[in-house]
């Protein structure tokens, strides 16, 4: 029987691990947490957005890196067969706004819980505590299996073993997730891991993650949620960004989806990047004009900053005068026609400025990580070591909120795993 070991007990190492045992390898999965999952329980803040209900098609339209490359772990391991794999072993699932699936008990555990249920009836034994400090391989370059340390919890007083303890397989897949959540055990492990291979790990970034204000105002507007507004991200004349949905303003700038989603556009330099805000995407600048002249006239006696609330919420009405350059004070029948002008020109393109991005403590997902172009997309086994496969995060592709990312990391390791177990000719 064939001995395969997976680093990471994580989405993707599960996926590959319940994959390898059908296959009929030896699994064991080695995790330095004192659990399995522990970024699943964060996922869709406790509820676990675990996949999208979409086809392989529109799933790709949602990768922001290197989709082409899941085309062969999408087609093996599709959102159907996620929903089918939890329903199918007592975990039902719901389709929700965005075509969110999520556990109908809306608890992460219970994905988790499933997922670990899987193992145990295939007989995936799962070893916690359980650093691996490298790969192992022989003087020809063979792969002969890993490194391991047994971490003591309860005695940090105790200096494991630099190397640790071989453990012997015939394929190792490496499932160590980026190293955004660092508190959840990644750490960057599986980009060591890969260098020492030989691979190519390209440099990693937060994504989907928050933006920080240049400026005070938008601190002013604190826990603001703004719904169907516009946001577009340029460089120069490129638009590297542009969707409708929601965002937020918090106490460091600006966060929500909209702007997660921008953040996954974004270049590694950030510098001569701009980002703007449409707060009425529905009206054409002509339909604007027409609103803002008839509410001027309406409310000719009373102050700009008094009539701007049936254009938006009532405390970005109060500082948005002074994001057009305007006293808020000004009678509405003195505003001329190039005040009027600068009111509807910033209604449509009002700019955020920010610095960059927040950092990994926050980042939903790590762009960056092993390049792809070294890892064969039918089976993601590497192109350098034989016998030595990736999965999940750690790889160097990412998508947009709602899902998605969660399923890269289960489609390819279910690719993975199945893979692994199969026995060279």
């Amino acid at each position: 029987m064939k001995k395969v070991i997976v680093i990471g007990a994580g989405a993707a190492g599960l996926m590959a691990a319940i994959h390898a045992a059908r296959g009929g390898a030896e699994v064991t999965v080695l995790e330095r947490n004192e659990k399995a999952g522990k970024k699943i329980y964060l996922t869709g803040k406790g509820r676990c957005n675990v996949t999208n209900n979409c086809d392989r098609d529109a799933f790709l339209m949602e990768v922001a890196r290197n989709a082409r490359f899941l085309f062969s772990a999408l087609s093996f391991f599709s959102p159907a067969d996620m929903m089918r794999l939890l329903e199918e072993n007592g975990c039902p699932v719901v389709t929700q706004r965005g075509r969110r699936v999520f556990p109908e008990s809306e608890k992460a555990s219970d994905v988790t819980k499933t997922l670990l249920s899987i193992c145990e009836k295939l007989g995936v034994r799962i070893c916690l505590h359980r650093r691996v400090s490298g790969i192992a391989a022989g003087e020809d370059g063979t792969l002969q299996g890993v490194y391991a340390v047994r971490e003591d919890p309860d005695r940090a007083d105790v200096s494991p073993p630099a190397g640790g303890e071989l453990i012997p397989a015939e394929a190792v897949i490496i499932a160590t997730g980026g190293v955004s959540y660092p508190s959840t055990g990644s750490t960057g492990d599986g980009y060591r891991f890969a260098e020492a291979a030989g691979h190519r790990v390209e440099p990693a970034i937060p994504s989907l993650v928050g933006l920080e204000a240049k400026e005070s105002w938008p601190a002013e507007l604190q826990g603001l949620s703004l719904k169907n507004v516009s946001v577009t991200l340029k460089k120069g004349k490129k638009t590297l960004y542009t969707e409708q949905g929601e965002m937020l303003f918090t106490h460091f700038g600006y966060s929500g989806p909209l702007i997660l989603e921008a953040s996954c556009h974004l270049p590694e330099a950030t510098e001569g990047c701009e980002l703007t805000l449409d707060l009425k995407p529905g009206l054409t600048a002509e339909q604007l004009d027409a609103r803002l002249r008839r509410d001027l006239e309406a409310g000719s006696k009373k102050q700009v900053r008094n009539i701007l609330p049936a254009l938006m919420p009532a405390s970005l009405a109060e500082v948005f005068p002074r994001l057009c350059g305007l006293p808020g004070t000004q009678p509405c029948n003195q505003v001329t026609g190039a005040q009027r002008q600068r009111l509807r020109e910033t209604v449509k393109n009002l700019p955020l400025p920010f610095r960059g991005r927040r950092g990994f403590q926050e980042a939903i997902v790590t762009r960056g990580g092993v390049s792809v172009r070294e890892v064969n997309p039918g089976t993601m086994e590497s192109k350098k070591v034989p016998g030595l496969f990736f999965a999940g995060e750690v790889l160097d592709v990412d998508a947009h909120t709602g899902g998605y990312n969660l399923q890269i990391a289960f489609s390819t390791g279910a690719l993975a795993g199945a893979s692994a177990a199969k026995e060279r000719p």
